[in-house]
């Protein structure tokens, strides 16, 4: 009989929340839907795609317009299926068996997984109490460590909080290692990196079109580094990584600078609401707790997270509960279901 190996036999599956509900806000998703004209000028892209033709290795066009959003030159960017797979290519192939990765908890989960599935060796460095990064313990344990690749989100998925710029610069510079920047959220902040990334050869920064441009369903991502980091990723992702459907409708989203600057704040309108509903039911309620977010979700730490998510679900709400950090995120929605996840917390206390 066939034997799975010990790496991946005791593996689950990723399992994201299962069910109905009449409101997710536990996904980090956008709730806006794409503006008409622009579904419409993306579905004549797509329309005309050739369908019995395998898509564009390089992404080129798809490339072409995320740079020219960013103001990075075409050729330091790299296109993938999501950030995610980036990660695993990145991860996969900078990283020798054995080799150290460090990663700065609590985090994105996936880093862990991608580097075990790579057979290297974590270095979990331990954040402050308030879920801040210490740079200079960072820096110390990544060279004491001998670590080859250091990974972050900023700002920080699940914590929701930001490292500065100047902070950032101070880690690159600090370590030996090779830092992946994970700026999926960093649309709704304002401290990216992205104008100087060309300062430095050792940082690779991620960026993703699921969170504030509303494609979570295309699976687009990019890497944006130095151009001998970018023609590695180019040379050990999958040719056809990013499929030609995507590739044309993300492209027509990135070029409407005006739409996506219009979604970007409504929903940090939506989630500065969210958080003054929040406090407001911090201040009556004393057993929770919100935490400072520069995201598009908001933090609440309490001691009855695992009873109010419970809560929630009972009631066809679902957001993210993190056993670690006895924490909800709830992702920011429309008005109405902003409403209904306070109405509903304030109930979960009143019973």
């Amino acid at each position: 009989m066939y034997e799975l190996n010990s790496k991946i036999r005791d593996l689950t599956p990723y399992k994201p929340l299962a069910g109905e509900y009449k409101i997710r806000l536990d996904a980090n998703e956008s709730f806006l839907p794409l503006p008409e004209d622009l579904k419409k000028a993306a579905a004549d892209a797509v329309l005309s795609v050739p369908l019995n033709r395998y898509p564009d290795p390089t992404a080129s066009a798809l490339c072409r317009a995320f740079a020219a959003r960013y103001d990075v030159p075409f050729e330091n960017v790299a296109a993938g299926n999501g950030s995610d797979e980036l990660i695993s290519v990145i991860m996969q192939s900078f990283l020798m068996k054995g080799d150290a990765y460090a990663v700065v908890l609590p985090d994105f989960s996936m880093y862990n997984f991608y580097g075990y599935v790579s057979e290297c060796r974590a270095v979990e460095i331990e954040k402050d109490g308030f879920w801040k990064i210490d740079v200079d313990k960072v820096i110390e344990t990544c060279n004491n460590e001998n670590v080859k690749l250091l990974i972050f989100s900023n700002p920080c998925n699940p914590t929701g909080q930001g490292l500065c710029r100047e902070e950032v610069r101070r880690l690159i510079k600090g370590v030996r290692a090779l830092v992946v920047l994970d700026e999926a959220y960093m649309d709704f902040w304002d401290e990216t990196m992205l104008p100087e990334f060309a300062a430095y050869d050792n940082l690779l920064i991620l960026k993703t079109c699921s969170k504030a441009f509303g494609l979570a369903a295309l699976r687009v991502g990019f890497a944006v580094g130095d151009e001998k980091l970018v023609r590695a990723i180019k040379a050990v992702k999958s040719p056809y990584n990013v499929n030609s459907l995507s590739q044309a409708f993300a492209k027509c989203v990135l070029e409407d600078g005006d739409a996506c600057d219009r979604a970007f704040s409504e929903i940090r309108a939506s989630k500065a609401a969210l958080e003054t509903g929040l406090r407001a039911l911090a201040e009556k309620y004393p057993a929770i707790e919100i935490r400072d977010s520069v995201t598009n979700f908001a933090v609440v730490k309490s001691e009855k997270a695992e009873a109010i998510f419970r809560y929630l679900l009972e009631n066809s709400i679902a957001v993210r509960y993190f056993k670690n950090m006895s924490a909800l995120r709830i992702t920011a929605g429309t008005a109405e279901e902003n409403e209904a996840v306070l109405a509903a917390i304030e109930k979960f206390f009143k019973t």
